[in-house]
């Protein structure tokens, strides 16, 4: 009798073990994301001062730059990583093509406004990275909790499911970008 208590409180002690980890490594995923969201919306706020400056040089851009605006929104929408990593990789391919637009205009180039815009771009860019490392870790983690025994039966018993990594394009990499207008 003493045994069965002993063996029942080990397993019990086990599967509180293992819950907690899977509940901690959820929560460090969705800190993951709160970081990775924190650097999309500082973007985004970014997004409409940069189109309005490039609008007064590239006027005959304006379908990408109004693309630009309108995926802004619809990221805005999205909720899911995997659909709105989609989302902002088109975004940063819009983006590419606006800063390919300024060696077409030497004013542009020089524009004051516009540099400090693309400044901020490139540092909100670099943030966007670390967070998204820091996340796709957090997201790394957890995977291998819910996937491995004997967490994973405790996974499979509370329905936890394997989270989504956040794939991204950067605006600010170093590749050509294709510009077809």
């Amino acid at each position: 009798m003493t045994i069965l208590v002993v063996i029942l409180g080990c397993i019990a002690g086990l599967v509180i073990y293992f819950f907690n980890k899977l509940v901690n490594a959820k929560n460090i995923v969705a800190e993951g994301w709160s970081g990775i969201d924190v650097q999309l919306k500082k973007r985004h706020d970014l997004i409409p001062n940069l189109v309005e400056v490039v609008k007064g040089y590239a006027i005959h851009e304006k379908q990408t730059l109004e693309e630009i605006v309108r995926l802004r929104g619809e990221s805005r929408e999205k909720s899911d990583p995997s659909d709105k990593s989609q989302v902002e990789n088109t975004i940063s391919t819009d983006l590419k093509k606006i800063f390919a637009l300024v060696e077409s205009y030497p004013d542009l180039k020089a524009d004051a406004n516009f540099r400090k815009l693309q400044g901020s771009l490139v540092d909100i860019e670099d943030a966007l990275q670390f967070s998204r490392r820091y996340y796709n870790g957090a997201v790394r983690d957890y995977n291998t909790l819910v996937q491995s025994f004997p967490s994973n039966l405790i996974a499979g018993f509370f329905k936890y499911q394997t989270m989504k990594f956040f794939e991204l394009e950067y605006a600010t990499e170093r590749s050509n970008p294709d510009i077809s207008f």
